[in-house]
């Protein structure tokens, strides 16, 4: 087994005068995982795309087994056995065809499997892809109907059934419920061992202790730092990343004022027991759960674009139900959905018509947009959030995912509100930009009621004065933020009996 799977050596690349990456050395082994760490802007997903043949290096040089390697194309890269997995879902599936397409679109795509496709036997062949990795799925369903998790496992079954020499998985578990990401982490472990050479970019602690064999941090578009032996250095990397250490966060515990939203009997799914809550004026909730225990569809409820099933909400004691987005709005309740690429970004639009697009008409007069004033709330978010970008009107494809995501969270922060919902807002950002966007929540949480969605813990103990657990659509457990027992909402988050306390 050659000592060395691929080789970059003084990779550089610039988008105008932007230099993005600035002389990367880097070498991923055989049946090792890497881990690559960086800010959000840091040169990750650029590094990436010239690995997978989107991008051509501008300087440098790339070896795979020791031989001279530049793809000009993804499926050149593929063809050589380097197979990726995007951040952002839409890269990884196509929504308008079902899971067995999904699945098997390499064997579509080639030519010589002839004009007629066998349905049938594409299903079946689709059924074992689907099966290795635990995904128990109709072959037939639109992909586009399924959920982001759902999403993001096809991709990476597809990634897996292409047998890679090298593996990049890019935030590959933002999406995925704790189950999900375990049976992922299986399917790695059994990848080592056949000789995979695996790149694995997160900002998750939690995964990097669970997969890393070597971590490398990356900041400004260079290698900050490289950590390996038996007892990694996390601290270290995670300094590396950020030119300086990290502060604990002290959350100073708030019980908010009057009630701004109360459920009342509210039932989001058949058969599911009643959530009963209040969530008052400058309080930030936390409510976390596993994937599927109704944290998405109380969002959804919440901003109109779903019905619960059964009981009563109201706003500042008036009778709340919206039917719309454009109800719940008027209303003065905003939801910042997740998954950005297909609920949030506009593609085609620059950072400014991105940010202000929800209230548009507040940045108009007699009918016609005042660019000015648009411009100016868009610089007040840039400066607030810390979105890393050249201006306001750079197009929002030019930013890296974690800043992308702060303009979304900055759309809905950016006016005032009676009830700011925030599903997942920290999805794919660096733990740099989460404090950002935590401390700018919590500095303006005084002036409205606040609900945030989150899968990890440490992002729940980290914004919250009081955390809830959802499972199975009913509230099992609510905490205030002091000296919480991690160990008894972790049980409360996966259906488990809580463990007593030893005294």
């Amino acid at each position: 087994m050659a000592a060395e799977a691929c080789q970059l050596k003084g990779i550089v690349k610039a988008f105008g005068p932007n230099r993005v990456l600035r002389g990367i050395d880097l070498v991923l082994k055989p049946g090792e995982i890497t881990v690559l760490m960086g800010a959000n802007g840091a040169g990750k997903s650029t590094l990436v795309k010239i690995l997978c043949g989107v991008h051509r290096a501008d300087g440098g040089e790339m070896r795979l087994f020791g031989e001279p390697y530049a793809p000009t194309s993804p499926s050149e890269a593929i063809a050589k056995g380097v197979v990726t997995v995007h951040q952002s879902i839409d890269d990884g599936v196509i929504p308008d065809l079902d899971v067995a397409s999904n699945l098997l679109l390499d064997r579509l795509t080639n030519r010589s499997s002839g004009f007629f496709v066998a349905a049938r036997a594409m299903r079946e062949e689709a059924a074992k892809i689907a099966a290795a990795m635990g995904l128990d799925l109709d072959p037939s369903a639109i992909v586009g109907d399924l959920g982001v998790a759902e999403r993001q496992l096809i991709a990476i079954a597809r990634a897996m059934a292409r047998e890679p020499k090298v593996l990049i998985l890019d935030e590959p578990t933002s999406s995925l419920s704790a189950a999900e990401a375990d049976r992922l982490f299986r399917l790695l472990d059994r990848l080592k061992e056949t000789g995979v050479a695996i790149l694995y970019i997160s900002h998750r602690m939690s995964d990097i202790r669970r997969v890393a064999d070597r971590i490398v941090s990356m900041r400004d578009g260079q290698i900050a730092g490289m950590f390996e032996g038996e007892a990694l250095d996390y601290e270290g990397a995670v300094t590396a990343m950020l030119g300086h250490g990290l502060t604990a966060v002290d959350v100073a515990v708030k019980t908010g004022t009057e009630p701004v939203l109360s459920l009342d009997g509210l039932r989001l799914f058949g058969g599911s027991k009643p959530v009963d809550l209040q969530i008052r004026q400058g309080e930030v909730v936390a409510v976390t759960g596993l994937l599927g225990s109704g944290k998405t569809r109380l969002a959804s409820v919440l901003f109109g674009l779903e019905q619960p099933v059964a009981g009563t909400m109201r706003l500042r004691f008036a009778h709340y139900a919206p039917q719309t987005a454009r109800d719940a709005i008027r209303a003065g309740v905003f939801l910042c959905p997740k998954d950005r690429a297909s609920n949030g970004v506009i593609r085609d639009f620059d950072i400014t018509d991105n940010l202000t697009l929800p209230f548009l008409s507040r940045h108009a007069a007699l009918s016609f947009l005042n660019p000015r004033r648009q411009r100016r709330r868009t610089e007040e978010m840039i400066a607030t959030l810390g979105i890393v970008c050249q201006g306001p009107g750079d197009g929002i494809g030019t930013l890296s995912g974690g800043n992308q995501q702060k303009v979304m969270v900055g759309r809905w922060m950016a006016e005032a509100s009676n009830l700011l919902v925030l599903d997942e807002p920290f999805q794919g950002v660096d733990i740099k930009a989460r404090r950002d966007i935590g401390r700018r929540i919590r500095e303006t949480a005084e002036t409205r009621a606040t609900l945030v969605f989150v899968a990890e813990i440490d992002e729940a103990l980290e914004i919250a004065d009081r955390i809830v657990v959802l499972n199975e659509g009913e509230i099992v457990g609510e905490h205030p933020n002091r000296d919480v027992d991690v160990a008894r909402i972790m049980a409360e988050v996966s259906g488990q009996t809580a463990p007593e306390t030893v005294t």
